[in-house]
């Protein structure tokens, strides 16, 4: 089975519907081109300057860009999406809130092998989650066109609902084909991978992902992103980025006090809540 395609007017509940089902879903053409252009310009000096990855599974001809909140102010147009915020909102509802998990720019260059087929929520140590609980919502932007050739997504549909610590082969998935400005929402759950690139050019994408705001981010915000970045930043996208109470009481500074304190002060309140 394919990747399904999804045009960009979708509604939250018909994309979360088919996120369910699948595991994976493409939102066709949702980012307009002068955006990624912008995102694009203000990424080139970070990923010029970011290093190769160090194994095979990073990918030793492929760059990982991070910090995308402070480095590309275009970019919080993507992590504050409302068609990606409600559907996160509506596919982690379980949980008291969710957060921001991390922000990076994957940049896959000419001649490189697939990665590893995985589970993204495999990073909490492994821990077998029951089945069905979902921890998170994640997207991949197509900065590039993302074909077959040059490294476009491999995901095993449907796998979400397999058995955990499976092995799938290449042969086993199918290429989240999408053209520029698409976006890929996965859940952690599915078993995925980035494809083998045996094309001349790179392919980009921007991996932006979210999950239950009582776990710890892969990507730490709040050293990623400077503090005087963060004190110019919206409320709201602060909070996503945690400065928030991750459930009841979980992420509180000093005397019972809202994160949000720290760079915006008389915006919280004082003890146990969440926001």
């Amino acid at each position: 089975m394919s990747v399904s395609h999804l045009p960009a007017d979708v509604d939250a509940e018909e994309l979360v519907d088919r996120l369910s089902r699948d595991g994976a879903v493409i939102v066709d053409h949702l980012a307009p081109p002068e955006l990624l252009n912008r995102i694009g310009d203000e990424l080139a000096p970070s990923l010029a300057a970011t290093p190769m990855g160090p194994d095979d599974f990073s990918g030793r001809n492929t760059r990982r860009t991070g910090a995308l909140i402070a480095r590309s102010p275009a970019s919080r147009e993507l992590v504050m999406h409302p068609l990606v915020l409600a559907a996160s909102a509506r596919f982690l509802g379980h949980a008291t809130n969710f957060q921001l998990h991390l922000t990076q720019a994957i940049a896959i260059g000419p001649d490189s092998p697939a990665q590893p087929i995985h589970r993204d929520q495999w990073a909490f140590d492994f821990f077998p989650f029951p089945a069905g609980y979902e921890v998170q919502c994640n997207t991949i932007w197509a900065l590039t066109d993302f074909t077959e050739a040059n490294g476009a997504t491999r995901v095993v549909v449907g796998s979400n609902k397999a058995e955990d610590r499976l092995r799938f082969e290449q042969e086993d998935t199918e290429p989240a084909e999408m053209e520029r400005g698409s976006v890929l929402v996965y859940s952690g759950s599915v078993y995925h991978g980035g494809g083998a690139n045996r094309t001349d050019t790179v392919r980009t994408g921007i991996n932006i992902t979210y999950n239950l705001a009582w776990l710890r981010q892969e990507e730490n915000q709040y050293l990623s992103v400077p503090r005087e970045v963060a004190e110019t930043l919206p409320v709201e996208l602060l909070r996503l980025m945690g400065y928030a109470r991750g459930a009841y009481a979980l992420g509180y500074i000093d005397d019972l006090r809202d994160p949000i304190d720290a760079v915006r002060p008389g915006q919280g309140a004082v003890g146990f809540s969440a926001h």
